[in-house]
């Protein structure tokens, strides 16, 4: 009987997280997927549609514009932010007096509401009252409306996002960096290798378990940003920096096509899942190579 209990008793320890998985993680996902084959706008029952509400993405010319401008920040944020990161990181390691206040600095913009650091920056960019566009002029650099132009919108974004998530990358290597020996480095001066090649070769091999890491969350955040772009720029000028999240959000609540937006969500769960098993893939098949 002792054994019997032995075996039960871990399970029913688990049972709690199991249970809170299954209401508020896997029965919302089900419940997604079943409203994606429906037309339901939360006034009357759900109607089965079958694939209807998928083949309309297929057709529908502001969706993909969503899908490449949420393509566009991922690329524009995920591989600079983590870069710039990296070097912070590499600088800020060093045994300086008072390195700990820029640390603090540079991690500011990670931890603060990024509606607020929306409303910063939307007070900034303005083009009558804010102080970045005279600053530009100081330097000879015409300014101009960078977030209620089309062709600069989406860039302005990005720019604000990778200032927004630099200091969390900043933060995981630096402690990636602190946990490698020092002996390494040493042992690189005395062999007469530069900084760059100690970086190269010792910093950036021992960081792929830190850089597989941020670049799967960075991954997911960048496919989920919504709050940046809705108190910047709503998704406009002409839908120019409109996102995945952003049109699901208009279809849910604005036009109150649930089935559409559920389809819409099913879809940005698969991008997400197939990005993030590749990026997974490519990280564990290097890490086993080695």
């Amino acid at each position: 009987m002792q054994k019997g209990w032995n075996r039960v008793i871990p399970y029913l320890l688990i049972l709690p997280n199991v249970l809170l998985f299954a209401v508020f993680v896997l029965v919302p996902i089900l419940w997604i997927f079943y409203l994606s084959l429906t037309d339901y706008s939360m006034l009357s029952a759900p109607v089965w549609t079958g694939l209807a509400n998928y083949s309309r993405l297929l057709h529908d010319s502001i969706f993909h514009r969503a899908v490449a401008n949420t393509a566009w920040y991922w690329i524009g944020t995920v591989v600079p932010g983590m870069a710039i990161g990296l070097v912070l990181a590499n600088l800020l390691s060093m045994k300086l007096r008072g390195l700990a206040s820029f640390r603090a600095l540079i991690y500011l913009p990670g931890v603060i509401s990024s509606v607020a650091v929306a409303m910063t920056w939307l007070w900034m960019l303005d083009p009558a009252q804010g102080p970045v566009n005279p600053l530009l002029e100081f330097f000879g650099i015409e300014g101009r409306n960078w977030l209620g132009d089309p062709a600069t919108s989406l860039e302005t974004v990005i720019v604000i996002g990778v200032w927004t998530g630099i200091g969390y990358a900043m933060i995981v290597f630096l402690a990636g960096i602190q946990s490698i020996p020092e002996s390494l480095y040493e042992a690189a001066s005395l062999d007469g290798a530069s900084g760059f090649r100690k970086l190269w070769h010792i910093t950036v091999p021992l960081l792929k378990p830190m850089t597989l890491f941020l670049f799967i969350t960075a991954t997911i955040r960048s496919f989920q940003v919504f709050d940046l772009v809705y108190v910047l720029t709503g998704g406009g000028p002409a839908n120019s920096s409109t996102t995945i999240v952003t049109q699901i959000i208009g279809a849910s609540f604005q036009e109150y096509r649930m089935g559409y937006a559920a389809a819409m969500a099913v879809f940005l769960l698969a991008a997400t899942l197939v990005v993030t098993l590749i990026q997974y893939g490519i990280g564990s098949r290097n890490q086993a190579a080695e």
